[in-house]
């Protein structure tokens, strides 16, 4: 890596990071559109970071929210009046994501749902034409990464993925950083998600509500009583749907340490340790985790989870450091990175901006024109399942409680057979992955 001296560096930092609010500004930007040229798109399950995505279109003059799409009717209801108050029109709403996909006027879909549903929904969207904004994690089980790599280019369409500090002005500033060499070589990076998490307590199976299609939520997930516990929200501790807080707010952090470490391929040795220490109540996965993943070359990506905790680490709930031979890089997606370099630790370049609400905007922003430009996205697929892979191979990992040999070539476990099991899932029929021949 070419190193920048380090006193022409900070002169640099200086003059730029006085530009870093005006960058932010010129990538949430959108140019106006007529009507017949706006993207027209569907979101598929809107009771989470979905119905964050329904207001931001609606607002958007680049796009038209044609239809929203949810398995609970109240749910799509009260999203279609958001999107009547912001634009005047109501639209469309339908509990069958295949009326979505069997629609010629919807351009492109986001996929929004529990994690169970992304990919079966995602590969079924592409194959019917549609462009995907696909939330993280993209993938519930490591073989589904793959299988959206060859579905997107078999079908030539136009795939982001959601970890949407890919798209910030903060995170190409401190790219520049890491770039420069100021820092040294990156050898070990690590991503936390630290806060207090409360877990809702046991409760008894229900009839399912009046509105919901219960069904159709459970997908290719196992046939299962109706539990509240298990439905809005509480999903994501369930393994049938989610994939704990290291898929769901750790997806965002462990994409970013990746992208500092600067690797692109699959880690060699994966260890790991989760137990449950404090949290309460329904839950399947760990209350705290710790990974470590090492690559060909000898670079190390750590994840550290803790749900039981006031109190973030350096400051901050969710985060990255970065380190270097000759300094380091706290960086978190709340919109900031400070430097600090040498033996002293003295502070080095820094900056703050977007927090990862607006930089979502920005993500989906990039999506759009994407869709109209056909150019890749920030975070098409391929990065996607590097990432993701992080998080399925992790998991694994902590379940089976041994270290882990993996081939990055074959994607497969080296000599076992058990883990190369809990590599894919069964599907409950008919919503198995569609075959892509």
């Amino acid at each position: 890596m070419k190193r920048t001296p380090r006193r022409k560096f900070l002169s640099d930092s200086a003059r730029t990071a006085a530009t870093l609010s005006a960058v932010a500004g010129v990538a949430s930007r959108t140019r106006a559109a007529a009507p017949s040229e706006r993207v027209r798109v569907a979101v598929i399950g809107v009771n989470g970071m979905g119905g964050f995505h329904v207001k931001s279109l609606a607002e958007r003059d680049t796009a038209t929210v044609a239809t929203i799409c949810d398995v609970d009717a109240g749910v799509a209801a009260s999203k279609a009046q958001v999107v009547n108050e912001i634009t005047g029109k109501t639209p469309k709403q339908v509990s069958d994501f295949r009326k979505v996909l069997d629609d010629p006027g919807i351009d492109a879909v986001v996929v929004a749902t529990p994690h169970h549903w992304h990919v079966p929904i995602a590969i079924r969207a592409l194959q019917a034409g549609k462009d995907v904004y696909l939330e993280k994690p993209g993938t519930h089980v490591f073989s589904e990464g793959r299988l959206l790599i060859e579905a997107a280019r078999k079908y030539k369409r136009v795939v982001q993925h959601g970890t949407q500090m890919r798209t910030s002005a903060v995170t190409q500033r401190a790219g520049e950083v890491l770039e420069s060499g100021l820092l040294g070589e990156i050898k070990t990076s690590k991503a936390w998600n630290v806060q207090r998490l409360t877990m809702p307590q046991p409760k008894p199976d229900t009839p399912v509500p009046p509105g919901v299609d219960y069904d159709m939520w459970l997908g290719p997930a196992p046939k299962r009583p109706f539990n509240v516990n298990r439905f809005h929200r509480n999903w994501r501790w369930t393994r049938d749907y989610g994939n704990g807080d290291m898929g769901d707010d750790g997806a965002h952090d462990i994409d970013m340490a990746r992208w500092g470490l600067g690797v692109t391929a699959h880690p060699i040795r994966i260890t790991a340790h989760g137990s449950r220490i404090d949290l309460k109540g329904l839950r399947e996965y760990p209350d705290n985790m710790m990974v470590a993943h090492q690559y060909e070359e000898g670079k190390v990506l750590l994840y550290e989870d803790r749900l039981w905790t006031p109190y973030g680490m350096h400051g901050f709930d969710s985060g990255n450091a970065f380190y270097g031979t000759e300094g380091y890089m706290i960086f978190s997606r709340r919109g900031y990175f400070q430097t600090y370099l040498g033996p002293k630790e003295e502070k080095g370049p820094g900056a703050s901006g977007k927090s990862l609400a607006g930089t979502a905007q920005d993500h989906m922003g990039n999506f759009l024109e994407c869709v109209r430009t056909r150019a890749e996205t920030h975070a098409p697929p391929e990065v996607a399942h590097l990432s993701c892979s992080l998080i399925h191979l992790g998991e694994i990992a902590s379940r089976l409680e041994r270290v882990l040999h993996f081939d990055p070539k074959t994607e497969k476990f080296r000599g076992d057979d058990e883990a190369n099991g809990l590599l894919t899932k069964e599907y409950r029929s008919p919503w198995s992955i569609p075959d892509l021949a």
